[in-house]
């Protein structure tokens, strides 16, 4: 391939029009270092998105899908045709700092066996809201389904904590989707996303298969992006959540065996219909003013027993 960028940023859109805009927005305003070309997209988003894009960003690429075809299968559809030497999945809810894709590049330019990089993620306020997370394994998942590991570890669990004054750290692990910046070498050798996954686990997917395959995985402090957290997924957020478990467990079980993946369906169930009837009780006692939205039964046992080929019907039904 003849690169002709230094940087690919892939964005996947669905139904962010106003975030999106200022996303991209942000790519140009704080970017100086770098060429770059844009790649958006769109998942059949209904709010005018890939018009906006063609009107005010009239350089970006634009793949316009006619069905929401996932997250996972649209960054695909783009990282098989963009050029840049480095490639960046990308966050339609993010925004881009003064100077941070020039660090991150100018890390990787001098970090050779570098594959792959996450940076530290911001809530809009400039609080901190994510680092990096070890592995998974089944007692992390433990502490994460009970909620022991934020009330007995760290605020931030399973993430680590804000770690800006210990510099960039190479990690046994994963960072946030948001932010995914790969090398082109590595990235020819691991290939794309895995397309079984339709959204959740992708980033801890990825970030695996680079870590067994023996590039280094780096979390990078001190080139944060600010990331205002699943707008995407918050329309249709407790089959969300049953999905999430379902990536999981696929994940678990692609890397740790069948064993282990029943293992987690276990933890799943019986640590999760607790906090269903908890959560359906306290919203009927009070009418709705308190109690969290979470999966209900069905969708958690439909998620668990089913394939990914048929998640469209499901959050759609």
């Amino acid at each position: 391939m003849n690169n002709t960028v230094d940087l690919s940023v892939i964005i996947v859109n669905w139904n962010t029009r106003d975030l999106l805009a200022g996303c991209l927005q942000s790519l140009h305003d704080t970017t100086r270092e770098l060429s770059f070309e844009v790649w958006v997209v769109d998942n059949a988003s209904s709010d005018g998105s890939v018009a906006m894009v063609r009107e005010r960003f009239p350089q970006t690429h634009i793949i316009a899908n006619s069905e929401n075809v996932g997250f996972v299968r649209a960054n695909n559809q783009a990282l098989a045709r963009c050029q840049g030497r480095y490639v960046l999945l990308l966050n339609s809810d993010t925004k881009a700092l003064p100077g941070s894709l020039d660090k991150a590049i100018r890390f990787m330019d001098s970090h050779p066996r570098a594959g792959l990089a996450g940076v530290r993620l911001l809530n809009a306020d400039g609080s901190f809201q994510a680092s990096y997370t070890v592995f998974p394994n089944l007692w992390r998942e433990f502490l994460i389904l009970t909620s022991l590991g934020r009330r007995l570890i760290r605020p931030e669990y399973p993430s680590h904590g804000p770690q800006a004054d210990k510099g960039p750290r190479k990690i046994a692990g994963y960072m946030e989707g948001a932010f995914l910046l790969a090398r082109r070498e590595a990235l020819d050798e691991i290939g794309g996303l895995d397309e079984r996954i339709f959204m959740y686990a992708e980033d801890v997917d990825w970030c695996y298969r680079f870590f067994q395959a023996g590039w280094e995985v780096w979390y990078l402090p001190d080139a944060p992006i600010v990331h205002y957290g699943g707008q995407s997924s918050k329309k249709r957020r407790s089959r969300m959540e049953a999905e999430l478990y379902r990536s999981r467990v696929y994940f678990f079980e692609k890397h740790y065996g069948k064993a282990t993946a029943f293992g987690l369906k276990i933890l799943i169930y019986t640590l999760t219909l607790p906090k269903i009837l908890f959560h359906r009780l306290l919203r009927y006692v009070t009418r709705g003013r308190k109690g969290r939205i979470v999966t209900d039964w069905k969708e958690l046992h439909q998620a668990l027993s089913s394939t990914n080929s048929n998640f469209e019907e499901r959050i759609a039904a």
